[in-house]
């Protein structure tokens, strides 16, 4: 069909992105932690620095509570 192509517009989006500082930021944050905020998690990762790709998807995220394993499936890290 002709015009299909560019009705996927995720594909502009597929840029990688390295995901372990966030990992590593979420790995010291949960130590010892069941639950933490979306702000508090925002909040240490601009903190640390985290790149802005990443940061944007934190902001992304909508107020409330995560479990570590809650945020890594939404911003596809792998930590816990």
């Amino acid at each position: 069909m002709p015009g299909t192509a560019a009705a996927v517009p995720d594909e502009v989006e597929t840029e990688e992105v390295d995901t372990r500082p966030l990992d590593d930021l979420l790995d010291d944050l949960y130590h010892g932690q069941e639950r933490i905020s979306q702000v508090d998690i925002y909040r240490r990762a601009v903190a640390a620095e985290l790149p802005a790709q990443l940061l944007s998807r934190l902001n992304a995220l909508p107020q409330g509570e995560y479990a570590v394993d809650e945020v890594t499936d939404l911003l596809g890290g792998t930590a816990g």
